[in-house]
């Protein structure tokens, strides 16, 4: 039995500005690294730290793995955020005006991508990690967009969360399994609306 313990990047600076991230690389901002410095209080025991493999979550986890001396970050692909194809670097505001009403009615743009994709990656990704750590606590830096599909998944109602909040996944005879919400140092001060609110 492996605990996940899947949390969202520290602050981007593409967060900062309001934009839709997708598969986009912004780093973090420098209250971004001073985040990820600082929820490493709150991690004990950890196995090991794996992160998706976009820069605002490698970096995130880096810092942390750094601050933990908990060896070399594992990057791996099926922790990403999802493709929002043609709002990738738009503001909300960008997307209500080029695209009025689409975001409210949850009719995203071609390259957006589906929830059964994401879950099947989420998924395979949380396998491999109880392939190779079969018990313990492993840290895994993602996204929100992933943590919101995940929980929408198990039939959890949509709510905000914060950089460097998430959720504990239990991977347990070949079952993934929702747990608690969690919240390291310092997630409850940048609660600011992520820049991907899944309405649906």
């Amino acid at each position: 039995m492996v605990n996940l313990l899947v949390v969202r990047h520290a602050e981007s600076v593409w967060n900062l500005d309001g934009r839709w991230q997708g598969h986009a690389n912004p780093p973090l901002s420098v209250a971004g690294a001073t985040q990820a410095r600082a929820a490493a209080a709150d991690l004990d025991d950890v196995e090991c730290v794996v992160s998706s493999d976009l820069d605002r979550a490698r970096e995130t986890a880096e810092i942390i793995a750094e601050s933990l001396g908990t060896g070399p970050v594992t990057s791996d692909p099926g922790w990403r955020e999802r493709s929002v194809g043609l709002w990738q670097g738009l503001t909300t505001e960008q997307i209500e005006r080029d695209f009025p009403g689409d975001l409210a009615a949850g009719n995203y743009p071609p390259g957006w991508e589906s929830d059964a994709s994401l879950i099947k990656r989420v998924f395979d990704a949380a396998h491999r990690i109880a392939a190779r750590v079969p018990s313990g606590d492993v840290l895994v830096v993602s996204h929100a967009g992933v943590i919101y599909t995940l929980e929408r998944h198990f039939g959890v109602a949509f709510k905000r969360i914060g950089n460097l909040g998430g959720r504990r996944i239990l991977v347990q005879s070949g079952e993934v399994r929702l747990q608690e919400r969690i919240a390291l140092t310092g997630s409850g001060a940048c609660l600011r609306p992520t820049a991907t609110p899944e309405r649906r």
